[in-house]
C-alpha cells in the first residue's frame, strides 16, 4: 500500500475499513482461476462506469501532483484495443473495464498515460518517467497483458451475463 504524501500510519486502517468491499472485490478478481469471472460482477455497465470515473478521477490528481504535470479532462470509454490514451491536450481516455483490474494495475495505466505528458512516445526517457513514479511497474504492465482479456468477459448486463454468474 503507498499512502499519499501527508498520511500517517494511523490512518491506513480507517481507510482499509472503508474500501474493504472494494479490496475484495479486486483481490477476488485477482484469485480467479482463468476463463471465470467473479459473480459479484452482477451490476449494471452504467455503475461501474461511474466507479471508474471517480475512482480514476482521484487517482490520476494524486499522481499528476506526483509527478508535477497536469491534464485536461478524464473521459470514460470502452475502447477496444487500448486501456488509455492522452491526447497532445492533456485529455485522458481510460476504459471503463479497467475498474475491474487490480488497483496497483489501474496506477500503472495513469502513470503511463500522465507520462505522456512529458513524453508524447515510448521513448527510454518516458519508460524511465513511469519507472521513477513506479518502479515495479513491468510487474503490473506483465498483467494486464497476461490478464487483461478476462476484463472483457463481463458483459455490463444481468447476473445471468456474467461468465460463471
Amino acid at each position: 500500500m503507498t499512502l499519499p504524501r501527508g498520511w500517517s500510519l494511523q490512518k491506513v486502517p480507517e481507510v482499509l475499513q472503508q474500501r474493504a468491499g472494494w479490496i475484495r472485490k479486486h483481490l477476488s478478481l485477482l484469485q480467479a482461476t482463468p476463463g471465470e469471472f467473479p459473480a459479484h460482477l452482477s451490476r449494471p455497465e452504467t455503475a461501474y462506469r461511474e466507479e471508474a470515473r471517480r475512482y480514476f478521477t482521484q487517482r490520476t490528481r494524486y499522481w499528476a501532483e506526483r509527478m508535477g504535470v497536469t491534464f485536461g479532462r478524464i473521459t470514460i470509454r470502452e475502447q477496444k484495443t487500448r486501456w488509455g490514451s492522452c491526447s497532445r491536450q492533456g485529455n485522458l481516455n481510460f476504459n471503463w473495464r479497467l475498474i475491474l483490474a487490480p488497483p496497483p494495475v489501474i496506477d500503472y495505466v495513469i502513470v503511463h498515460e500522465l507520462a505522456h505528458r512529458l513524453h508524447l512516445n515510448h521513448s527510454p526517457a518516458f519508460w524511465a518517467t513511469v519507472g521513477r513514479h513506479l518502479p515495479d511497474f513491468a510487474r503490473h504492465r506483465r498483467w494486464l497483458k497476461e490478464n487483461g482479456h478476462r476484463l472483457w468477459q463481463y458483459t455490463g448486463e444481468e447476473k445471468g451475463d456474467v461468465p460463471g454468474g
